[in-house]
């Protein structure tokens, strides 16, 4: 994990909620908008793993505003948070990488009740890092205007994931 990377990312998702007309912030709020809050960096969850091909299947996860989205399940990947074996579904939402929402047992509590989502590119040997620092919340945690997935039951983690994005003031 590179810290400072991750850092300068951070800087560029607030710079982005605070002046972006793409900002899931209402305009009347991106003046006041300190920043997100993050839990700070932790190298122990990041995971490069191999991704176990999944079976192709279709997904319909229902969203926050009574839909659903269609995703396809792409693989699975396994490995272990503080001893505790841990496994979550990877999707492919029809666009380059990979799609993981999940909840953990910080959900409701430091971080957004319903999940929050990772976005996975590949690596070229064809592993995935999992970097739980990137973890965020979705759109529809900052404004109703937007249809976010819930996570599926499948991908509700039994740890605490103290790494990536904390609840939203609001929320």
């Amino acid at each position: 994990m590179d810290t400072q990377q991750l850092i300068e990312h951070r800087k560029a998702r607030d710079e982005f909620f605070r002046t972006s007309d793409h900002s899931p912030l209402a305009h009347a709020d991106r003046h006041d908008f300190a920043g997100l809050d993050y839990f700070q960096p932790d190298p122990g969850l990041v995971f490069t793993v191999p991704m176990e091909p999944g079976d192709g299947s279709e997904i319909r996860i229902p969203t926050s505003d009574e839909r659903e989205k269609v995703y396809t399940r792409a693989g699975t990947v396994r490995f272990y948070v503080d001893a505790t074996p841990v496994q979550l579904t990877v999707f492919d939402t029809g666009h380059p990488g990979f799609f993981i929402p999940f909840r953990d047992v910080t959900s409701g509590k430091t971080t957004y009740g319903a999940g929050r989502y990772l976005d996975i590119d590949p690596n070229d040997d064809g592993t995935l890092t999992i970097d739980f620092n990137h973890a965020y919340n979705p759109s529809c945690v900052y404004s109703e205007g937007f249809s976010c997935p819930i996570p599926p039951m499948e991908n509700w983690l039994q740890v605490p994931i103290e790494a990536g994005e904390k609840m939203y003031p609001s929320q």
